[in-house]
């Protein structure tokens, strides 16, 4: 995709990045093939761009759809944050949550009664999975999903016992579908009341509505007095896109599918040729 005008083109244009916003897998990290889920390993390449970046006095927030529990491990592994005395500020949850580290600590979270929207879904796809995230521990599950999707403890609860409070975010796993089979769903659904996500595989997230990557962002811009336009985020999945476009200059990677390229103001390599490092080495 060519540059929008106005966007800026190289580090001579006189913008650098004050934020960098980083959605972990597809773009930090390398899906395994078939399964969208990744191995948590960064590339050399990589780990070096973001190094630079931090030395050159850049704040690097991940935004992801993980749980807290699953973000605190990335964070290790890009050796973040350098200092215990400033805590890595982290998107988890598909923006519901928002934490520090270490230690982990919630600094805002938005919860929904989403009794309703997993009611409509399920009566469509009765076998599918559902999990709520427990803080710190795992989900809370009606049946187990697929091994290695999950991060931590999965505990099996009746349904009727998973919703019996507000939750922050749902996710609903069908093994037996695909992604497009849960995109033509939710769309048909319309799922009045949240906004939803979805996934590589069939594998859709619930949140409440108004809540993306991009307003958990913006909670994290203003503890950190950064302007949106000062943000430059790197995104691969749908869940990126109220991300990319929030940030004043919103960067998807080679391999994200068209709808999210069209909204990006620039398209940079794929995860496997390490198109994340590539954007960053223009600023950094």
């Amino acid at each position: 995709m060519a540059e929008e005008p106005g966007q800026p083109t190289s580090p001579t244009g006189g913008w650098t990045p004050k934020l960098l916003a980083l959605d972990i897998d597809g773009t930090l990290l390398i899906p395994m093939p078939g399964t969208g889920f990744s191995a948590d390993q960064v590339t050399p390449a990589v780990r070096e761009a973001v190094d630079r970046a931090v030395d050159a006095g850049c704040h690097v927030v991940l935004a992801s759809g993980r749980s807290p529990l699953s973000m605190s491990q990335v964070l290790d592994h890009l050796n973040l944050p350098r200092e215990a005395t400033d805590p890595a500020l982290v998107v988890a949850s598909n923006g519901a949550v928002t934490l520090s580290y270490p230690p982990m600590k919630v600094l805002t979270e938005v919860t929904f009664d989403a009794r309703e929207a997993v009611r409509t879904v399920l009566e469509h796809v009765p076998e599918a999975a559902v999990a709520v995230e427990e803080h710190g521990v795992g989900y809370r599950v009606n049946r187990h999903f697929p091994e290695g999707e999950l991060d931590g403890e999965m505990i099996v609860t009746p349904i009727e016992e998973i919703f019996a409070q507000e939750v922050s975010r749902v996710i609903i796993r069908d093994p037996d579908s695909t992604s497009e089979d849960f995109v033509t769903l939710a769309k048909r659904l319309g799922l009045h009341g949240t906004n939803y996500f979805i996934g590589w595989t069939a594998w859709l997230d619930i949140a409440p509505e108004g809540v993306s990557k991009a307003s958990g962002l913006e909670e994290i811009a203003g503890i950190l007095g950064v302007a949106a336009a000062d943000v430059l985020a790197i995104g691969d999945g749908r869940n990126d896109i109220e991300m990319l476009e929030w940030a004043g200059r919103g960067v998807a990677m080679g391999q994200a599918p068209a709808v999210v390229q069209e909204v990006a103001d620039a398209v940079t390599g794929t995860v496997e040729d390490d198109g994340c490092a590539t954007e960053i080495a223009r600023w950094f």
